[in-house]
């Protein structure tokens, strides 16, 4: 069914690079609720919960290969097989890998990519994107979480070409926690995630043993299960497609596509036969874009234990939970309470962005179904406490007093390009000399000063920090008071005598420590960072290592127009910070910092 929208002045709008202007002129009512827009690709119509959830198979040892292949994968039972990546001869996402804490991890990552699945929305004129990744597709390996050295941190302009391979070195000297591992190629990380390329990295350590029987009490073995969530969209033709509107044109950056189906460890709103009993579940937003509102469909309670980087002090009991790409949580279900043959769902209310709502976007409704059976599960209880006792690690420390005040901002200045909006930190693109600097063994607080009216997801590599909360801002007086300059200047003024309001404290299961943050539209997130040293790390932050460009291309493929290709032997330096919204990250939403002597 069509409606009355004036397309005609929409894309002259767009056009002139004002489509953000000419969607808020589109009355929300525009596109009724139940229609679908005609403003919009939709994904076939398919049945849900007719495929069992997959396990992801689990790999260990202190030395792995990790190989990233393309690939065909069959997202669901009606639909063809998509083309698709994967690692290590999955057909979509990786193995779980488990290691224990304090052994080093040295992991040889190759890339045997082909053809990229989705290299019609491969964007030349983002920054640092060649027409050749259309058929070698470089690839970076990032171990999200890890305390890693600069050269194996997988830095995005430190690209592995079809051919070649990379050795890194993991100390894993951390404490136990949830990490990941995904793609993080320069300008296509958004096309590389979502094609398949990520998996998860599960700490253990003396208490989380991961096995039955550990000082936790925890679930273990069947028990315990990664579950990565992500949502996207279809083709017609049941092709996994990263464009949702016509009114950006192939092979142009979007900014950010709302999947219409759910997905679950690669399947399509599979289902899960369970035990009547408590279930440990390892939950990823591995997301490119949307931050979701998670509950169960009967609104039963449920507990999170644990977040990005272990456990927290004791469970907390929540009947819902946001959260943001790139975040990670560790929750207890009890289906006990449910009789053999009830069904359940997980599922999502969080309304899509502004934007996108206009659009005519919708909360994608649901990820998957657990189908209770009759048989007893786990029968131990929810522990009452996780830190601080006997057979127990120590408690979560307090937060440490800055000594250092540091402001950035987050914003969406317009350029003239279609779609209009560049996604910025600090007003500056990527190539920017102005980064960040703070120095070894300082305690700093970052107030991040987000002035759109979205969540953003900010995460900073190496470190880890905790929340101290958010504060609401008067955005437009803020603006007023300090207009933007031109995208290129570094813009970050202190909100000081711009707050609206007092600023409320994390949520529970935000206390423990995080390696990303969600900072919500119109506010000040404040997050306090301890900068390690070269001694306590083991190895310096800040030490050069080379950009490995054209030196391990594949045969046959000429990279010559690689725009890094004039300085490709020249040394790289630091880590970067960046919004977890993988689209905004590759345009241009991510910055270098280096952590100095």
């Amino acid at each position: 069914m069509e409606h009355p929208i004036d397309r005609r002045r929409l894309l002259r709008a767009a056009g002139a690079g004002l489509l953000g202007a000419a969607l808020l002129e589109i009355p929300v009512s525009a596109v009724p609720p139940g229609v679908r827009s005609p403003l919009l690709f939709h994904s076939p119509q398919v049945e849900p919960f007719v495929d069992e959830l997959p396990r992801l198979p689990v790999l260990r040892g202190t030395q792995l290969d990790l190989i990233a292949s393309t690939t065909t994968h069959r997202f669901h039972r009606d639909l063809p097989e998509s083309a698709a990546l994967g690692y290590n001869g999955l057909s979509y996402l990786g193995p779980t890998i488990e290691h224990p804490v304090g052994t080093a991890l040295r992991l040889r990552f190759e890339n045997r990519l082909t053809t990229h699945p989705l290299a019609d929305d491969v964007d030349t004129s983002l920054h640092g994107v060649a027409a050749s990744f259309r058929t070698a597709a470089p690839s970076s390996l990032h171990l999200h979480g890890g305390v890693t050295p600069p050269d194996s941190d997988g830095h995005p302009e430190q690209l592995v070409y079809p051919g070649g391979g990379i050795d890194h070195e993991f100390p894993l000297a951390q404490d136990a926690g949830h990490l990941w591992y995904h793609d993080h190629a320069m300008g296509i990380t958004r096309l590389n995630v979502y094609a398949g390329l990520a998996g998860m990295l599960l700490l253990r350590d003396e208490f989380d043993t991961g096995e039955p029987g550990n000082p936790l009490g925890l679930p273990a073995g069947e028990f315990e299960i990664p579950l990565v969530l992500q949502e996207k969209l279809f083709t017609a033709a049941g092709q996994q497609s990263v464009r949702s509107t016509p009114i950006v044109p192939a092979g142009g950056w979007e900014g950010g596509a709302v999947g219409d189906i759910g997905l679950v460890n690669g399947k399509i709103w599979p289902y899960l036969p369970v035990a009547r009993g408590l279930y440990r579940f390892r939950v990823l937003n591995a997301a490119s874009f949307s931050v979701w509102n998670l509950f169960f469909g009967n609104r039963m309670r449920f507990w999170v234990i644990g977040g990005d980087h272990g456990l927290l002090d004791a469970a907390v009991a929540v009947r819902e939970l946001r959260l943001s790409p790139g975040e990670r949580v560790d929750v207890l279900v009890d289906f006990a309470e449910l009789a053999p043959g009830e069904t359940v769902e997980l599922c999502n209310d969080e309304a899509p962005v502004s934007q996108a709502a206009i659009l005519g976007e919708v909360a994608m409704p649901r990820f998957c179904q657990f189908r209770v059976q009759d048989r007893p599960g786990w029968s131990g209880g929810v522990p009452q406490r996780l830190r601080g006792g006997a057979f127990q690690p120590p408690m979560v420390p307090p937060i440490e007093t800055p000594t250092v005040i540091r402001d950035v901002t987050v914003s969406q200045p317009y350029e003239l390009r279609v779609p209009p909006a560049i996604m910025s930190l600090n007003n500056l693109t990527f190539t920017s000399p102005e980064i960040e600097m703070p120095r070894q063994g300082t305690v700093e607080q970052w107030n991040i000063i987000n002035i759109t009216p979205d969540p953003h997801p900010i995460h900073l590599h190496l470190v880890t920090f905790r929340i101290l909360g958010r504060t609401p801002l008067r955005t437009l007086d803020y603006q007023s008071a300090h207009p933007q300059p031109p995208i290129g200047t570094r813009w970050a003024p202190s909100a000081d005598g711009f707050l609206a309001g007092p600023m409320q404290p994390p949520q529970p299961w935000e206390a423990g420590r995080k390696d990303i943050v969600r900072v919500d539209g119109g506010t000040v997130t404040s997050i306090i960072v301890r900068f390690p040293t070269a001694a306590e790390l083991g190895f310096d932050p800040d030490a050069t290592f080379p950009r490995r460009i054209p030196t391990e291309l594949a045969e046959g493929h000429d990279h010559g127009d690689h725009r890094h290709s004039d300085h490709a032997t020249s040394a790289l330096q630091g880590y970067v910070w960046h919004c977890h919204l993988l689209d905004h990250e590759d345009h241009d939403m991510m910055l270098r910092y280096r952590i100095v002597p």
